[in-house]
């Protein structure tokens, strides 16, 4: 019966707990790095997705195309501009446009000197809204200037708690780009690194600082309810095409939606996650082999036992599928421990991650799926690295196997 197998497995495995133990070491740090790796992803992906969702499917975002890492705008061969913003704002079914500046200021604080980048915020009042919604911005202390020029600026919870030695507190003044800026405002943290480290400034004081007229780093809109987004957005495109004078194809801007930048996510987390399986395979590879190399030791050892096993009747069959049990047995037991280390580590690296940052980002996601193809998949590669050795025991002849 196959529980004989299996119970035949564990004996052996029993008798040789060190050998086991030391044999089954790649396969649980092969699998524990992949059940770590993709349960976070996966949550990563998921939350992102959730945070994309609730700002609405009806945004679109307009950007310079060719820029660099960083923040938009940075690095872009041919800016946005105003007359940019008022094309895409005549676009039939936009509701609202706004643009938004983003650029490094020197800061100067009780005698500290250093750079960061710096959002602009609009001061028509509808504009101002749709950025609010966008960013989900909540203030906990103080609140937003009122003046598109107003020496006044809003930070962010790990701004005013980190970015200098003492902590920045409400009506505390901090010197941008050499003119004396007054703190009114804090915002919330939101578990966003970036806004949650965000200085927040009037868009004419940034204009007037960085003496900038025309440009815009990126354009948002919202589009009217009842309105397809995807039509929305390849008239915008069509419309720039004309205003920038630019073909088809040769674009040097894009149009996003949330959905698209979602899409784009999840093919560079795919991407990753397929990069760091690969290194983590090198683990149950050198498992595999570890089984492998374990199973034709038993071999030798055990001939004799093979010699009486096939005297009182075993098949050849029934030794290979004993031994290749045996192996599946290692791999499966490696599996099981790998899972367990890799759901333990996916968890530790969730609560630090919260604990240092309040982000519900870096989240672990268990699933049943998981679990599963993981514990089956360490059988699988047990099983097979133990083929070749449960093919040579069962090739061994009875009589010169007992003489042994």
């Amino acid at each position: 019966m196959l529980k004989d197998y299996f119970h035949l497995a564990y004996q052996s495995a029993k008798k040789r707990k060190i050998r086991s133990w030391l044999t089954m070491i790649g396969i649980f740090i092969g699998i524990a790095a992949v059940v770590a790796l993709i349960s976070l992803s996966s949550g990563l992906k998921n939350a992102v997705a959730q945070q994309f969702v609730s700002l609405g499917s009806d945004k679109l975002i307009v950007q310079a195309a060719g820029g660099g890492f960083g923040p938009p705008g940075t690095a872009v061969p041919v800016l946005l501009t105003v007359k940019d913003k008022n094309t895409v704002e005549k676009v039939s079914g936009i509701d609202i446009t706004v643009g938004r500046l983003i650029r490094v200021v020197q800061l100067e604080f009780e005698d500290e000197v250093k750079y960061t980048y710096a959002v602009t915020m609009p001061d028509d009042d509808e504009e101002k809204d749709l950025v609010m919604e966008v960013n989900n911005y909540q203030i906990e202390e103080g609140n937003f200037f009122d003046k598109d020029n107003a020496l006044e600026v809003v930070v962010g919870r790990t701004f005013a708690d980190e970015f200098f030695e003492r902590a920045v507190e409400l009506r505390d003044r901090i010197v941008v780009q050499s003119e004396i800026f007054k703190v009114v405002g804090i915002l919330e943290k939101s578990g966003n690194p970036q806004q949650d480290s965000a200085l927040v400034i009037p868009e004419g004081s940034l204009r007037s600082l960085l003496d900038i007229t025309e440009d815009f780093d990126l354009i948002a809109s919202k589009v009217q309810v009842g309105e397809n987004v995807d039509r929305v957005s390849e008239n915008i495109k069509q419309e720039l095409r004309k205003s920038r004078n630019v073909e088809e194809g040769k674009e040097d801007f894009t149009v996003q939606t949330p959905q698209q930048v979602v899409a784009i996510l999840d093919n560079i987390l795919l991407i990753i996650q397929g990069v760091l399986i690969g290194i983590a395979a090198i683990s149950l590879v050198v498992g595999g082999i570890g089984i492998m190399n374990t199973m034709y030791t038993a071999v030798v050892e055990r001939t004799k036992e093979i010699g009486i096993l096939k005297a009182i009747g075993a098949t050849n069959s029934n030794i290979q599928l004993l031994f290749m049990i045996e192996s599946g047995f290692l791999g499966f037991f490696g599996g099981l421990i790998g899972v367990i280390l890799g759901f333990s580590i996916a968890k530790l690296v969730e609560f630090i991650a919260f604990q240092q940052f309040g982000s519900p980002l870096i989240k672990a996601q268990i699933t049943f799926t998981l679990l599963f193809g993981s514990l089956f998949f360490a059988f699988i590669v047990g099983a097979a690295s133990g083929a070749l050795p449960a093919r040579q025991a069962a090739r061994l002849k009875p009589v010169e196997a007992l003489r042994k």
